[in-house]
């Protein structure tokens, strides 16, 4: 006779809440310093004496918006995963915006005339 399997979802352990919570809240503070040295370039190119054209705003605007986008990604990647898991792939959307950001600095210093009105 067959013997019935219990469902592996059923019998997997879950991620205790806190521990998903504690994860996701410290690398939500490493992407919301991405975000506000973002915002903090964004606005010292903007007030300078030649502001930003619309090429300017669009370059600059997007590493102010990426940070969200892969926290959000990463999280809903992660979240219903063991704990090491969501680390992982915490840690990998935060390498992601962490090159993000080190091209749209290396894009402004060196074709940053382009994005100047």
């Amino acid at each position: 006779m067959t013997e019935i399997a219990p469902d592996a979802a059923a019998s997997a352990r879950r991620t205790p809440v806190w521990l998903t919570v504690t994860i996701a809240g410290l690398f939500g503070l490493f992407y919301a310093y991405a975000v506000w040295n973002a915002l903090s370039f964004l606005i010292s190119q903007a007030s300078g004496p030649l502001g930003l054209n619309g090429l300017g705003w669009f370059v600059l605007l997007l590493p102010v918006i990426f940070p969200f986008l892969a926290f959000g990604g990463a999280f809903a990647l992660g979240y219903r995963r063991p704990a090491h898991h969501l680390f992982l792939a915490l840690l990998t959307g935060l390498a992601v915006v962490a090159v993000f950001w080190l091209d749209i600095v290396a894009y402004a210093a060196v074709a940053g005339a382009s994005l100047l009105g």
